[in-house]
């Protein structure tokens, strides 16, 4: 009964951290925006927003989700945790329909949809987590050769995106914010698991903080923490809120199940069935990033009907050639 009651509380909070972090996107956003319009921009380089009194209520909004988050994955497995994130994408969406009057086309809605059935298709078919009893055996895990590969690997993404591509693609290309924010997320995750287990144990009665390697956890998670900050406000400021909502959710979710099963190793209990079930999910969340993307500002512009000429007489028939080249040309 006790992990019935855990899983419980697991996802309550994991529903209040949803609605938390949804509505955030949206109050930071007007925070933004009224920031943008009395000095220089986010997206720019300029930091103005942090004197807005609207943009720290969704920095609030967002700590108190992120911290229901966090307390949802010391109660409950990531396989019930992660999905209900997914919910963040909708209360955004709606936030910013009446809020933002962001509107949301019909191409932008199937691309959400498929972002959300991929990566719930993915997290439902995801191995279970190990055991661990101490911050001891999360920091063996971390420091096993793939995962230290797996962190070099994404330490230089990181440094090649803000380095090059920031200052080129950053305001044309919607990836490379979150590509930076997603990227960082994925170690954040896993610095946060190792704390998590620390506080749960700790209140247990095992001290985990006596050991340096609880420390390090929490010095790595407050940087990459402060430069997922930067650069989500960097995206807000720039694009569509609803948008970057379900892009973040995507790239975050799919390189977080990444980086746990490389950390974990659950993937080698797995059958066929259900490694193949994840390359479709996969396979479906880059289908609804590629559609996102790519409409994102299609509903920005009113679209132009094409006349349609219809000669009843035969005086008519002589304007037809001249009527085709006028509507070829429109």
């Amino acid at each position: 009964m006790e992990g019935v009651s855990d899983n419980v509380h697991g996802v309550i909070l994991a529903i209040s951290s949803s609605i938390f972090i949804g509505s955030s996107f949206v109050i930071k956003k007007q925070g933004l925006k009224k920031a943008g319009a009395n000095g220089k921009r986010a997206g720019s380089g300029g930091h103005s927003y942090l004197l807005e009194p609207c943009w720290w209520a969704g920095m609030l909004s967002m700590i108190i989700g992120e911290g229901a988050n966090f307390a949802a994955y010391a109660y409950a497995p990531a396989v019930l945790v992660t999905p209900l994130g997914a919910l963040s994408m909708i209360v955004s969406a709606v936030l910013a329909h009446f809020i933002l009057k962001e509107r949301l086309h019909i191409f932008g809605i199937v691309g959400c949809l498929l972002c959300l059935v991929g990566s719930v298709t993915i997290v439902l078919h995801a191995p279970l987590e190990r055991s661990i009893q101490s911050v001891k055996d999360v920091w063996y895990l971390a420091t096993e050769p793939g995962f230290l590969a797996y962190t070099f690997t994404v330490l230089v993404l990181i440094l090649i995106l803000i380095v090059r591509y920031v200052p080129r693609f950053g305001q044309s290309h919607l990836v490379v914010y979150i590509g930076i924010c997603s990227l960082a997320g994925s170690l954040t995750v896993m610095g946060v698991k190792a704390i998590g287990i620390g506080i749960k144990l700790t209140i247990g009665g095992q001290n985990q903080f006596k050991y340096f390697e609880t420390w390090v956890f929490i010095v790595l998670v407050l940087i990459f923490c402060l430069l997922q900050l930067n650069y989500l406000n960097k995206a807000l400021d720039t694009f569509n809120t609803a948008v970057v909502s379900p892009i973040y959710y995507v790239m975050f979710t799919t390189l977080t199940i990444v980086a746990s099963m490389i950390m974990f190793k659950d993937y080698v209990h797995q059958n066929t069935t259900q490694i193949i079930t994840e390359l479709c999910g996969f396979v479906t969340i880059l289908c609804g990033t590629f559609l996102l993307h790519k409409t994102k500002d299609m509903g920005s512009n009113p679209s132009i009907p094409l006349p349609v000429i219809i000669p009843t007489t035969d005086t008519d028939c002589k304007q037809k050639s001249e009527t085709a080249k006028v509507t070829v040309e429109v």
